[in-house]
C-alpha cells in the first residue's frame, strides 16, 4: 500500500540535505549592492567587443606623393629674410608696437610679390601679455575653383631675440614668392598671426577668417633652430580628434624625402592620452578646434624653441623645401578636407573611434546594470538613495567652487593673464602672482571643504556616514552616470575612468568588506590610468609639476576648459573623493545570516524562488 501511494506521489519523501548557502549568496539575500551574477553576466559581451575592435582595424592611408622637386625654394633667400627681420624686430611681444610694425611690413612684402588680395583683420584676445589687440594678415592668391590651401606662421615671441621662432615667417614669405610664379594651382592663402607665443589667439582668428573651403593648412613653426625635438609633424587638437592622417602622413613623407631623417611620431598610448586630454600649445590646435584640417611643421616639435636657441641656416633650406614639397603634393593630389579624426594610429593600422566607443561602452555596462539593480532594491528597502546622492554631490562642491573662483579671478582682473588656449611652458611663468593665485585657490578649496560642504549636508539633512548602504548605492549610481556622460563626449577619456569605476563598485558594495589598506589601494590603482595620461601630455609639452598645475588653472580661467567641462571634472573629483571616504570608513560587522530570506535553497525551484514581495522583506 505504501509503495503504491509512493508511486502515485502521495507520500512525502525526505529531501536530501541541502548545503548551507555561501556567505556571498547570504549577503546578496540581505540586499547588498553588488549582485555578482548581474555583474558577471554583463561582463560577457566584453569579449565580443574586443573581437569586434580587433577586426575593425583599418589600413592607414597612403601619403600623397609628388615627383616635382622643390627646387624653386631658395634657402639662401629665406635665411637673408630671417636675418633682416630678426635684426629689425628683436623683441616682439604679442600686440606691442614692434609686433604691429612687423605685421605691416609682412603685408607690404606680400603685396609686392604679385597679384593677390591682402586683408588685415584686428581682434581683441587674451595673450601672454593680457588682453591685447592682435593683427592678422591674410594674403590670398586666387587659383582653380574648389577647396584651397593655407600656410600659417606666427610672428610674435615671448622672449627677446627669438630668431628661431621667426624662421617660420621667413619661410612663409619665400613660399609666397614661389606661389607668385604660378607654381600652385589651387587657391592658396598666406596668413601671418600673432599670439602664437601662448594661447594661439591669432590662429583662432585666422580660422574664422579663412576664405572659403580649405583642404589643408600647413602651420610653420621653428624651421631653423639648432635644438631638435621630434616629432617634426604634429596634428593634435585643442578639441576633439586630431588632424586627418593622410594630411599628416603627406607632410611626414615630404620631411623624410627632403631632410633625410624620420620625422618621428607619437606611439599609440601617447595618441590615446592626447585624444583623452585635448591640450595643444601649437597653432594647429586652435585651427583643428575650429574643424580646420591643419598640421604643425617644426624642428623643435610642438614646444617650440627657446628664445636663445641659435639657428642653423641649412635647416631653413631643408625644411623649407619639405614644406614646398608637401604643398605641391597637396596641390596636385585629391582634396582632403574633412573634420579632425578621433582615431589611433597603431603599427600600420588605424583603430577607429566607433570601435573604441563600443569597447568602452561595454565595459561601462556592468556598472550601470549593478547601479540600476541596486537602486531598485534600495527603493524596496526604503533606503534614502536620493539623499545619499546629495552627499556625493556635496563632496564635489569644493572642487566646483575652486574652478568658479578661478574664472572669477580672471573676470575681475585679479588674474590678468589667462590665454584662452594652452601656452608653452615659461610663456606665462609661475612667478609671484601665479603663486599668490594658486595659494588663494587652495584656500578657497579648504574653505569649501570645511564650510560649504558641511552646510550643504546640513541643508540636505544628510549625516556623514560613508559606511551606510545607501551611500554605496548612490556613489555607484552617480559615478556611473558621470562616466557615461564623459563616454558620450569623449570615449578615450572615459576609458581612463573605467578602472576607477569598477573599483568603486568593489569598494562601495555592501557585501564585500575590504580592509582599509585594500580599499585605498583600489582607489590609487583606479586613478593610475588618468594620472599616466596626464603625465604623458605634460611630458610631451615640457611641463613640470608646477607648470602643469598652473596650466590647468589657466585653462579653466581662460576658457579652454569650459563651464560644462569643469563641472564634469568637479563631479569626477567628488566621486573619487567620496570613494576614498567610503574606503576609509569603518563598516559595522555583518548581521547574522539567520534572518528572513526571500529565496529558498539553491536547489529550490518552487514559488518565491525568484524573489519575495514587500511583506517578506526586512523592515
Amino acid at each position: 500500500m505504501r509503495g503504491a501511494l509512493s508511486a502515485m506521489g502521495c507520500v512525502h519523501r525526505r529531501s536530501p540535505a541541502v548545503p548551507a548557502p555561501s556567505r556571498a549568496r547570504d549577503d546578496y539575500r540581505r540586499g547588498h549592492v553588488l549582485d555578482p551574477r548581474i555583474y558577471r553576466a554583463a561582463l560577457v559581451p566584453v569579449l565580443v567587443a574586443v573581437l569586434v575592435a580587433a577586426f575593425s582595424l583599418e589600413n592607414r592611408p597612403r601619403p600623397i606623393g609628388t615627383t616635382l622637386a622643390p627646387d624653386a625654394f631658395s634657402g639662401e633667400q629665406a635665411s637673408l629674410t630671417l636675418e633682416r627681420l630678426a635684426a629689425a624686430y628683436p623683441r616682439r611681444r604679442p600686440g606691442d608696437a614692434a609686433d604691429e610694425a612687423l605685421a605691416r611690413r609682412i603685408a607690404q612684402e606680400l603685396e609686392v610679390l604679385g597679384p593677390r588680395a591682402v586683408r588685415t583683420r584686428t581682434t581683441t584676445a587674451q595673450t601672454i601679455e593680457g588682453e591685447r589687440e592682435l593683427t592678422t594678415i591674410i594674403a590670398t592668391r586666387i587659383g582653380a575653383p574648389g577647396p584651397g590651401l593655407a600656410i600659417v606662421a606666427h610672428r610674435d615671441a615671448a622672449g627677446a631675440g627669438a630668431k628661431a621662432e621667426l624662421s617660420g615667417t621667413a619661410a612663409m614669405l619665400e613660399l609666397a614668392r614661389v606661389a607668385a610664379q604660378g607654381r600652385v594651382r589651387r587657391t592658396i592663402s598666406f596668413i601671418s598671426t600673432s599670439g602664437g607665443s601662448g594661447g594661439a589667439a591669432g590662429a583662432a582668428a585666422a580660422a574664422r577668417a579663412l576664405p572659403g573651403d580649405v583642404s589643408a593648412v600647413l602651420v610653420l613653426g621653428d624651421l631653423a633652430g639648432a635644438q631638435v625635438r621630434k616629432p617634426f609633424v604634429t596634428g593634435f587638437s585643442n578639441g576633439r580628434g586630431q588632424a586627418p592622417l593622410q594630411l599628416r602622413r603627406t607632410v611626414e613623407a615630404a620631411v623624410r624625402a627632403e631632410v633625410g631623417v624620420e620625422p618621428g611620431g607619437p606611439r599609440a598610448p601617447q595618441q590615446w592620452a592626447r585624444l583623452a586630454v585635448p591640450f595643444a600649445t601649437g597653432e594647429q590646435g586652435e585651427l583643428l578646434r575650429a574643424d580646420v584640417p591643419a598640421v604643425l611643421l617644426s624642428v623643435s616639435g610642438e614646444r617650440g624653441p627657446r628664445a636663445d636657441t641659435p639657428i642653423v641656416p641649412e635647416r631653413v633650406t631643408r625644411f623649407g623645401r619639405a614644406a614646398l614639397r608637401a604643398i605641391t603634393a597637396l596641390d596636385n593630389g585629391p582634396t582632403l578636407g574633412g573634420d579632425p579624426q578621433a582615431v589611433v594610429l597603431t603599427n600600420r593600422k588605424v583603430l577607429p573611434q566607433w570601435a573604441v566607443r563600443l569597447l568602452v561602452g561595454v565595459l561601462l555596462l556592468p556598472v550601470l546594470l549593478v547601479a540600476i539593480d541596486g537602486l531598485a532594491r534600495a527603493r524596496r528597502r526604503k533606503e534614502p538613495v536620493g539623499r545619499w546622492a546629495l552627499w556625493v554631490l556635496a563632496t564635489a562642491l569644493p572642487y566646483l567652487l575652486t574652478a568658479a573662483f578661478a574664472v572669477l579671478f580672471r573676470v575681475t582682473g585679479l588674474l590678468q593673464v589667462a590665454p584662452r588656449g594652452p601656452a608653452p611652458p615659461g610663456a606665462v611663468p609661475v612667478d609671484g602672482n601665479a603663486q599668490i593665485a594658486l595659494v588663494s585657490l587652495l584656500l578657497v578649496f579648504v574653505l569649501g571643504w570645511i564650510g560649504l560642504r558641511p552646510l550643504a549636508l546640513q541643508l540636505a539633512r544628510v549625516r556623514e556616514r560613508p559606511a551606510a548602504e545607501g551611500a554605496g548605492i548612490a556613489l555607484i549610481l552617480v559615478s556611473a552616470v558621470v562616466v557615461a556622460l564623459v563616454w558620450v563626449r569623449n570615449p578615450y577619456a572615459a576609458a581612463l575612468l573605467i578602472p576607477a569605476l569598477h573599483g568603486t563598485v568593489l569598494i562601495a558594495a555592501g557585501g564585500v568588506r575590504l580592509p582599509r589598506v585594500v580599499g585605498v589601494l583600489l582607489v590609487l590603482v583606479g586613478l593610475l590610468p588618468a594620472a599616466l595620461a596626464a603625465t604623458m601630455v605634460a611630458s610631451a609639452l615640457g611641463y613640470g609639476p608646477a607648470d602643469a598645475l598652473w596650466a590647468g588653472v589657466l585653462a579653466i580661467a581662460g576658457g579652454h576648459v569650459g563651464p560644462l567641462s569643469w563641472l564634469v571634472l568637479g563631479l569626477l573629483a567628488g566621486c573619487g573623493t567620496a570613494t576614498a571616504l567610503v574606503a576609509l570608513a569603518r563598516r559595522p560587522p555583518a548581521a547574522d545570516a539567520d534572518g528572513v530570506t526571500v529565496r529558498g535553497p539553491v536547489t529550490y525551484a518552487g514559488p518565491g524562488a525568484l524573489g519575495g514581495v514587500d511583506s517578506a522583506l526586512r523592515r
